[in-house]
């Protein structure tokens, strides 16, 4: 049976667009159903449109302060699409422990460091300031506690002497759109 997988993002979909054209290309056994942006003015959502794939948003900035009344109103919009995974792709939202427990075992997301370091944000320039001389990305399933569920795959990138936290970050993001799409295919192959 093909998995159905609804792809949360903020911005511009970069991760996004690479789920979306090897689940498209590939021999996969997933399809993606729909795109949701937290904001109308998120690039991505004319990039799914642009492959076909349904997309919808939901703005947070209504809800301030509720984020469980923006949660339901995200769970109408995916309950409609009928996800069987949902994939986090710079979806800039903290979510709650009642939103990912009823997505419990379904949802991933994409995280620039080599998890378990780094959680958060600022990934890039932790790792340069602690000196280490690799980064990298991880992708992982969603968990209640932030950015530490189980790992699914990884990719290592070093660190040159030169690197700042934007090139570096350049290199990763590269890495990230490799890993994301072959997470998802062993994933959905389970």
């Amino acid at each position: 049976m093909t998995k159905r997988v609804a792809i949360l993002i903020s911005g511009g979909g970069s991760n996004m667009v690479s789920l979306v054209e090897a689940m498209k290309a590939d021999d996969f056994n997933a399809e993606p159903v729909l795109v949701l942006a937290n904001n109308a003015d998120a690039g991505g959502l004319a990039k799914a449109n642009g492959f076909g794939v349904s997309t919808a948003v939901v703005d947070h900035r209504p809800f301030s302060g509720d984020r469980e009344a923006f949660e339901v109103e995200l769970n109408k919009v995916l309950d409609a699409h009928q996800p069987d995974v949902i994939c986090l792709a710079g979806f800039m939202r903290i979510l709650t422990e009642s939103f990912i427990n009823r997505w419990a075992g379904k949802m991933l997301n994409i995280h620039p460091s080599l998890l378990p370091k780094y959680k958060g944000l600022n990934t890039h320039q932790r790792a340069l300031d602690a000196g280490d001389k690799v980064a990298g990305c991880s992708v992982h399933i969603v968990t209640p506690e932030l950015d530490a569920g189980p790992v699914v795959g990884q990719i290592e990138v070093p660190i040159l002497e030169s690197d700042t936290a934007d090139t570096l970050a350049a290199r990763v993001i590269k890495e990230e759109h490799k890993l994301y799409p072959s997470a998802l295919k062993a994933f959905v192959s389970v």
